[in-house]
C-alpha cells in the first residue's frame, strides 16, 4: 500500500497475531487484502490475513464496529505477547498492516477485496458493483456469501470473470475449512489465486459450484431443520435431542446447541436463501425457528434460544429455565419407581449382543448369555474376553476387575435359561419377524414382571411388544457400536410401554453408565432420523457431479467438525445398512427427499458394501474382518 487507512478516530487499529508470519513470505498471494464489513466473521477473516503478513484495509461503515474490530483485534496481538508467541517488536510490526476506515474507496490499493456484509443479495449487490469503479481491474472480488448465488451476484457486475466465493467457517481462526465457490463466468486465473492464498493461509481450500448452501452447509442446514422440526413435534426434547447426537455421533454440539451458536435469525435467513434456490422441503424454514426469531430469541448473542444463557458473551452458560415439554418418550416425566433388576439375559451371539453382554457384567449383573448353539454362546463369551484383555492391557480395568466380569457371564443355549431373568435384552438379527417369533417365545419363558427389551435400530418396537401378553412390559434399548465405549442408549417407549418398564430401564441405565434419551416409536428413532438423511443428501450430492467423495468429507469434517465424513461414515456402517435404514425412514415418513439416492442403491445391488467387502464409496485394501 502507498499509505496506511487511518481508523475512524485516526488511530491505528491492530492486528491479532499470535505467531509471526513465517520466514520467506514477504511476497505472499494477493499481499493487500480489504475485508468489506468487520462484524465477527470479518475480524476474523482479518486475523488470519494478518497472521500471515498481509497488508490488511478493513472497511466498515459502522465506525463503532470498526472500532470494536480493531479493539478485538488488539486483544488478540497482546495475548500472542503475553503467550510469548511473538516478541513485542513482532507485535509493533504487525500492528502496522492493519487499519480501518468507513470509507468503501480505501479497498482501492487491493489485489483482493472480500465483502462479508449482513446476507443480504442487494446489500452484497451494492458493495460489489461499487468496487468496479474503486478497484484494479486485476483485482479479485469475493463474496463471503454462504447461501446466495454467486453467479447471479457476478453477473450484475462490470468483471465478473474476476467475481468468486470466498467461505470461511467461524471461529476463522480455528476453522481450517475454506469454500472456494466459482461459477461459470469466474475465469480460472481468479480461482487459482484465491485457492493459492487459501493455503498461504494454513486453510483447506475445497472447490464448490454455484448451489444453495454449497457443500458444508448444503447438509449442515438440511440437518438443523430436520432437527428442530423434531423438537416443534415435541417428539424429544432439546437436551435429548442434543445428547443423542453429541453422544451417537460423535459430534462437538448438537444441533439445537448448535443453532443458537449461530444464531436462529441466521440460520433461518440462511435456510430462506436456500429454500429460495432449492424449492425443496428439506430447507424450508421449521416454524420454529421463526417463531424464535420474531420473538427475539435468537440465541447465543440474544441470552435466549433453544436454551438460556447467562450472558450473551460466547462464554455465557445454560441456566435452568422452565420445562420446554417432554418428548414423546417422556410422557409426563417419570414419577413412577422402577422395578429391581438383579439379573439380566442378553440374547444373541453377535457383536452387539457380546457388547451389551460385557457392559451389563462390568456393572455388576450376572449375565445370562443366549445363543442358538452351545458354540456360538462359548465364542461370544470369548469375544468378551478379548475385550476385556484388552481393558487391562490399556489399563482402563484391573486384572481382578476383568476376572470378575467374566465370571458373572453364562453362556447358554436355551432360552429356557431365561426363565428368572428380571431383564431380557433382545439383540438378534434385524428381522421383524425374527424378532416377533423371539419376543413370543420371551413372552412364555420369562417369569411375569420382566422387562423385555429389544436393541433394534429401526423397526418399530411396538410390533415386537404387540407378539407378546404383556405389551406394557416392552421397549426399546437402542445401544450403539461399539456398546462398551459408546455412552448413548435411546429408550424408545411405546403406545403400550408402561410407566414401571420405561422407569426400569432409566434406572438400568444409570447403573450401567450410559446416558439414557426418550424417545417414540417411529422410524430411526433420534439418531438416525437425523443422520441418515444426511449421509443420504451426501450421495445425492456425489450422484449429481457436483463434489467428489473427498470433497464432502472435508468439507464436513473440518468444516462441521465431524469425527468421520459422511463417506467414510457410509463405508464403515455398510451402505447395505444405510440403504435399509433409508428405506424404511421413507416408507414410514413418505417424505420425497428421504427416498434412497439410486447411487447408493447400485453400489448395494453391484456388492459394494464397504469396508466389509473391500470396496464402497472407495477401495480398500482388504474387506474388514
Amino acid at each position: 500500500m502507498d499509505r496506511p487507512v487511518s481508523s475512524p478516530s485516526g488511530t491505528p487499529s491492530p492486528a491479532p497475531v499470535d505467531s509471526p508470519a513465517p520466514a520467506g513470505k514477504s511476497h505472499p498471494p494477493l499481499p493487500v487484502v480489504a475485508v468489506v464489513g468487520l462484524g465477527t466473521m470479518g475480524t476474523g477473516i482479518a486475523e488470519v490475513l494478518l497472521r500471515s503478513g498481509r497488508e490488511v484495509i478493513g472497511i466498515d461503515i459502522d465506525p463503532a464496529a470498526a472500532e470494536r474490530a480493531g479493539a478485538r483485534l488488539r486483544a488478540s496481538a497482546d495475548r500472542g505477547v503475553e503467550r510469548r508467541r511473538i516478541t513485542e517488536q513482532q507485535r509493533h510490526d504487525l500492528l502496522s498492516r492493519f487499519r480501518a476506515g468507513t470509507d468503501l474507496a480505501d479497498a482501492a490499493p487491493a489485489d483482493l477485496v472480500i465483502e462479508v456484509v449482513p446476507e443480504d443479495y442487494d446489500l452484497k449487490l451494492s458493495v460489489l458493483t461499487a468496487l468496479d469503479d474503486l478497484v484494479r481491474p486485476d483485482a479479485v472480488l469475493a463474496t463471503g456469501t454462504n447461501a446466495l448465488p454467486v453467479t447471479r451476484l457476478a453477473a450484475e457486475t462490470a468483471r465478473p470473470e474476476r467475481v468468486v466465493g470466498l467461505h470461511f467457517f467461524h471461529p476463522v481462526p480455528a476453522m481450517r475449512l475454506v469454500e472456494v465457490v466459482s461459477s461459470v463466468l469466474t475465469s480460472p486465473d481468479a480461482i487459482e489465486r484465491v485457492t493459492a492464498l487459501a493455503r498461504d493461509l494454513g486453510k483447506e481450500p475445497v472447490a464448490a459450484g454455484d448451489r444453495p448452501g454449497f457443500i458444508a452447509d448444503g447438509l449442515l442446514f438440511g440437518y438443523l431443520n430436520r432437527a428442530a422440526a423434531m423438537y416443534e413435534a415435541r417428539y424429544a426434547t432439546r437436551e435429548d435431542i442434543d445428547a443423542a447426537m453429541r453422544l451417537g455421533c460423535g459430534l462437538p454440539m448438537g444441533p439445537l446447541e448448535l443453532l443458537d451458536l449461530i444464531g436462529i435469525d441466521t440460520a433461518r435467513a440462511v435456510l430462506e436463501a436456500m429454500y429460495e434456490r432449492s424449492r425443496d422441503r428439506l430447507h424450508a424454514p421449521t416454524p420454529v425457528l421463526g417463531q424464535l426469531a420474531e420473538a427475539g430469541m435468537t440465541g447465543r448473542k440474544a441470552g435466549r434460544g433453544f436454551y438460556t444463557y447467562s450472558g450473551t458473551g460466547p462464554d455465557a452458560e445454560v441456566v435452568p429455565d422452565p420445562p420446554t415439554g417432554g418428548g414423546s418418550g417422556d410422557r409426563g416425566g417419570r414419577t413412577t419407581g422402577g422395578r429391581p433388576v438383579e439379573t439380566v439375559g442378553v440374547v444373541g451371539s453377535g457383536t452387539m449382543a457380546s457388547g451389551i453382554a460385557e457392559v451389563f457384567a462390568k456393572a455388576g449383573y450376572p449375565v445370562i448369555l443366549v445363543a442358538r448353539s452351545e458354540e456360538k454362546a462359548n465364542t461370544a463369551r470369548g469375544r468378551i474376553a478379548k475385550s476385556l484383555d484388552r481393558s487391562v492391557t490399556k489399563g482402563r480395568m484391573s486384572a481382578g476387575d476383568r476376572d470378575a466380569a467374566l465370571a458373572r457371564i453364562v453362556p447358554a443355549d436355551t432360552l429356557d435359561a431365561l426363565a428368572d431373568v428380571d431383564l431380557a435384552v433382545e439383540a438378534i438379527a434385524e428381522d421383524l419377524t425374527v424378532k416377533q417369533d423371539l419376543f413370543r417365545a420371551l413372552d412364555k419363558v420369562c417369569r411375569a414382571g420382566a422387562v423385555l427389551a429389544t436393541t433394534t435400530s429401526s423397526l418399530p418396537v411396538v410390533a415386537c411388544a404387540r407378539a407378546t401378553s404383556r405389551p406394557q412390559d416392552v421397549i426399546g434399548m437402542h445401544f450403539f457400536n461399539p456398546a462398551p465405549a459408546m455412552k448413548l442408549v435411546e429408550v424408545v417407549r411405546t403406545v403400550l410401554t408402561g410407566d414401571e418398564a420405561h422407569a426400569t430401564v432409566h434406572e438400568v441405565c444409570s447403573r450401567i453408565r450410559k446416558h439414557p434419551v426418550d424417545c417414540g416409536d417411529r422410524a430411526g428413532f433420534i439418531v438416525n432420523a437425523l443422520l441418515f438423511p444426511y449421509l443420504n443428501d451426501a450421495v445425492k450430492m456425489v450422484q449429481e457431479h457436483y463434489a467428489t467423495p473427498d470433497a464432502v468429507d472435508t468439507a464436513m469434517k473440518l468444516g462441521g467438525g465431524y469425527p468421520m465424513g459422511p463417506f467414510e461414515l457410509l463405508d464403515v456402517v455398510g451402505l447395505d445398512v444405510s440403504l435399509a435404514i433409508e428405506e424404511t425412514l421413507h416408507r414410514e415418513f413418505r417424505d420425497p427427499s428421504l427416498a434412497p439416492a439410486p447411487l447408493l442403491r447400485q453400489l448395494v445391488e453391484a456388492g459394494c458394501l464397504g469396508r466389509k467387502t473391500g470396496r464402497g464409496f472407495r477401495e480398500y485394501t482388504r474387506a474388514a474382518s
